[in-house]
């Protein structure tokens, strides 16, 4: 087999184990593979492509890792799900109180019961949703 359909090969493995990893690390070394591919495919030595392999590797690893690690963890902007919910108004449809209620929220209807456990907030009362366990708004009355 020539020198660069083993880099090639070696580029394509690197790459799909990057795919179950996701460390960015694998995906680095099957680019430093395939750029030394194309270096085995001028006609370079193997003892040259070794040390082309080995400098793209540690330039990806060393430059360009931090930088993808950086974006593959950066803290999520927008709140999704139930975790959007929170701050919003809603709408008393039944008394709420420590154990029952529901409020109108966002379009639907929702089970609530009141944050502060000592309250009962009547109905027609503009709340604001302190926290969601499960399918239950917990509420607050807006002053």
């Amino acid at each position: 087999m020539i020198d660069w359909q083993i880099w090639l090969i070696l580029a394509a493995v690197l790459g799909v184990a990057e795919i179950f990893t996701l460390t960015a690390a694998l995906g680095l070394l099957g680019g430093a593979a395939l750029i030394t591919a194309g270096a085995a495919s001028v006609g370079l030595p193997p003892p040259v492509q070794l040390l082309v392999f080995a400098a793209t590797a540690a330039l990806g690893l060393i430059l360009l890792r931090p930088v993808v690690h950086r974006h593959m963890h950066r803290p999520q902007l927008q709140r999704f799900g139930v975790d959007a919910l929170i701050g919003k108004p809603a709408y008393v449809l039944r008394e709420v109180t420590a154990l029952d209620g529901l409020v109108r929220l966002g379009g639907e209807e929702w089970s609530a019961r009141a944050y502060d456990e000592t309250q009962v907030i009547e109905k027609g009362t503009v709340v604001d949703v302190m926290e969601v366990r499960g399918s239950t708004a917990l509420v607050y009355p807006r002053e």
